[in-house]
């Protein structure tokens, strides 16, 4: 993947003068500790969710501090991706798809991780410093510790209490990272006991504010872009709104968004609620939706906006289809009153940057974000939200719990299955514009001290020095 180097100092004018310097100093640390040595991404997907956009943000400003870090992704079967998949489910405590993790799941899943193997080997040497990131490239790590390069392995998902389940999974992938020299996870409760302290190291993500999904956007644009691509009322011509491409090019918005509905789209001048996430069974679409329908009498002409990636856009998800097939039937069941305030979309992947400019304009216009997961790695929708100046409705799971100070930012409910505590929240917010305009903008100003690039790349500077 090609990454264009980003001169932090651009941050300077969000995060001020001090911090900028406190950065600019562990950059410089780092930069010397690495010195003539390749840092190579290695993850499964190059758009599409949460890691292929947090590398882009890490890659580019690394590469701007002088690092040599690079990005590749590992090319796998369709058996590989059902079985990473599960793990994936697993480690959140879900059964999946009750598919076992035997013996002919380890050799399908070493059989494509050997063949990537032998592609890196072309890529690193002795001393560079390889991030493994999720299930699906645990496996490489003996392979690559043999080559004599530094292993770290970045999950990215997790439970903050173990189940039978993600104890499956973690005796499917323990037996692949006994040489890892550095683990990675977002909370320290996503760590199994085994992992050992003095190589556990825990670092939430973060947001670029200057990215396509996060860049300002004025009131018009958003409109215009929101109506053009058929997310709300009113259509248009295309609109001329531009949007910092990752290689620094301006690009326009082209493509329309796929989107079932029954009648019009949502008018422009009713409140809009809205999850951004992937067709996945731990983001609950289904439930945000049925939640919404339980309480609909009381949010007023509020429309519901559940967006996801094409599920055709997302290589290492192979779950995507069933999940948006699972929504459109509980869809289809819903009274037309209902139905006719609920709108399932499809963002297309072709130019994922496009995408991103989107779902900006869809969060920026949106009175609630919502991230009514089941279980959580992160949620970096929460912080694009809060960043945004929008309240957030979230389940207290995860790395959720670590964004939303519930009643400051938005609202945390305790069982995601709880749908009255939900649509009170939703209630709540929508009736009270002026709570909810407070809530943005405390949301904005602990986005900005604890989510941005500076603090997570300063992070990583600990692991680093640590691999020494």
């Amino acid at each position: 993947m090609q990454v264009r180097a980003v001169t932090p100092g651009r941050l300077e004018s969000i995060i001020g003068v001090r911090r900028t310097e406190r950065f600019e100093a562990a950059a410089a640390s780092a930069r010397e500790l690495l010195a003539r040595r390749v840092v190579l991404n290695v993850n499964s997907t190059a758009a599409g969710g949460g890691v292929a956009e947090l590398l882009q943000t890490l890659l580019a400003y690394a590469r701007g501090v002088g690092i040599d870090t690079r990005w590749v992704v590992v090319q796998g079967s369709p058996a590989f991706f059902a079985i990473t998949k599960r793990i994936h489910n697993h480690l959140y405590g879900s059964p999946g798809d009750l598919g076992p993790l035997g013996p002919a799941e380890h050799d399908e899943y070493e059989t494509v991780l050997h063949a990537n193997a032998v592609e890196l080997g072309a890529l690193i040497r002795p001393g560079d410093v390889v991030l493994l990131h999720d299930p699906q490239t645990a496996g490489l790590a003996p392979a690559l510790h043999a080559a004599g390069v530094s292993v770290v392995w970045r999950c990215h998902v997790g439970l903050d209490r173990a189940s039978e389940h993600s104890d499956r999974a973690w005796e499917f992938l323990r037996p692949y990272l006994g040489d890892v020299d550095a683990f990675v996870f977002t909370r320290d409760e996503f760590a199994p006991p085994w992992v050992p302290r003095d190589r556990l190291f825990v670092i939430a993500p973060s947001i670029d504010p200057f990215s396509a999904k996060n860049a300002a956007m004025s009131s018009a644009d958003v409109l215009d872009t929101l109506r053009y691509v058929g997310l709300l009322n009113g259509g248009g011509p295309q609109p001329a709104v531009s949007f910092a491409r990752r290689d620094g090019s301006p690009g326009r918005i082209n493509r329309h968004v796929d989107i079932l509905q029954t009648g019009p789209c949502p008018p422009a001048n009713v409140p809009l609620v809205i999850q951004v996430s992937r067709w996945d069974t731990m983001k609950d679409m289904r439930g945000v939706m049925l939640g919404f329908a339980e309480c609909h009498d009381r949010l007023d002409a509020a429309h519901l906006v559940l967006a996801g990636p094409s599920v055709h856009g997302v290589a290492d998800d192979p779950d995507a289809g069933r999940v948006l097939d699972e929504c459109i039937a509980v869809w289809r069941t819903l009274p037309h009153t209902v139905r006719v305030r609920i709108h399932l979309a499809c963002v297309p992947m072709a130019d994922a940057d496009e995408a991103a400019a989107i779902v900006n304009a869809l969060q920026r216009h949106a009175s609630v974000v919502v991230q009514k997961s089941l279980a959580e790695g992160f949620g970096l929708t929460v912080a694009e939200a809060m960043w945004k100046g929008r309240p957030v409705v979230g389940s207290a799971v995860g790395g959720i719990v670590d964004q939303i100070v519930s009643g400051e930012t938005g609202w945390l409910i305790d069982d995601p299955n709880d749908l009255a505590a939900f649509g009170a929240a939703l209630a709540r917010l929508l009736s009270n514009p002026d709570e909810a305009e407070r809530m943005g903008e405390q949301g904005r100003r602990r986005a900005t001290e604890l989510f941005l690039g500076d603090r997570h790349l300063e992070q990583w500077a600990q692991v680093f020095a640590h691999l020494g």
